[in-house]
């Protein structure tokens, strides 16, 4: 019986075999985390909801100024969001948030069902200088998806003082949406008011 002896590789064809396995496994490697590159990468759900912290937040009020009858009254103003629809979010993210929304995901674009209820320092009782208003309001990016400047216009209707009435209203915002100003105008005839609002927002 006769053996055959298979030929073995020499030192240069050895190297050049484990170099091409090398840069194979490389390009493999590439593929893969080039398939998680793009608008969609890595998109989690976030696990958005109140928190102590949060609820801490939310009671710092922002001060606003109104101004009416050729008088200004200092004021306060909380801000609650029930629901939110970002049209701007990652589409691999959920685009619904309810009372707890990144600042990024408001204002990357979105639309948002409000309550804020104000307090305004316009003489009487401290039942009276109670001013609760609901509304919506929509948000557009501006400058790099709204991290830097947004935009916001919105309508609202409020009761102040036993009475009703409807306000309009526009704003921007910069630092990732936590600093912004905001431009409330009542037309009613029984509280015709202007009012600016520095809005302080976390989530």
């Amino acid at each position: 019986m006769r053996c055959v002896r298979h030929p073995v590789p020499s030192r240069r064809r050895r190297s050049l075999l484990l170099r091409v396995a090398g840069i194979t496994a490389l390009l493999a490697c590439a593929g893969r985390a080039g398939a998680d590159v793009g608008p969609d990468a890595g998109a989690t759900e976030p696990a958005v909801h109140p928190t102590l912290l949060w609820t801490m937040a939310q009671a710092v009020p922002s001060p606003e100024w109104l101004f009416r009858g050729g008088a200004v009254h200092f004021g306060a103003r909380w801000q609650v969001t029930p629901l939110l629809y970002s049209f701007g979010i990652n589409r691999k993210l959920s685009p619904w948030r309810s009372f707890v929304a990144e600042p990024l995901v408001r204002h990357v674009g979105s639309i948002e069902l409000f309550g804020a209820p104000e307090y305004l320092a316009l003489g009487g009782s401290f039942a009276k200088s109670w001013l609760f208003r609901g509304g919506l309001r929509a948000y557009f990016p501006l400058l790099h998806r709204g991290e830097y400047l947004s935009c916001s216009i919105g309508g609202s209707a409020f009761h102040v003082r036993d009475r009703g009435g409807s306000a309009y209203e526009g704003g921007l915002y910069t630092l990732f949406g936590f600093l912004g100003a905001q431009v409330t105008y009542s037309p009613a005839a029984h509280f015709r008011a202007t009012t600016l609002s520095l809005s302080l927002r976390i989530f």
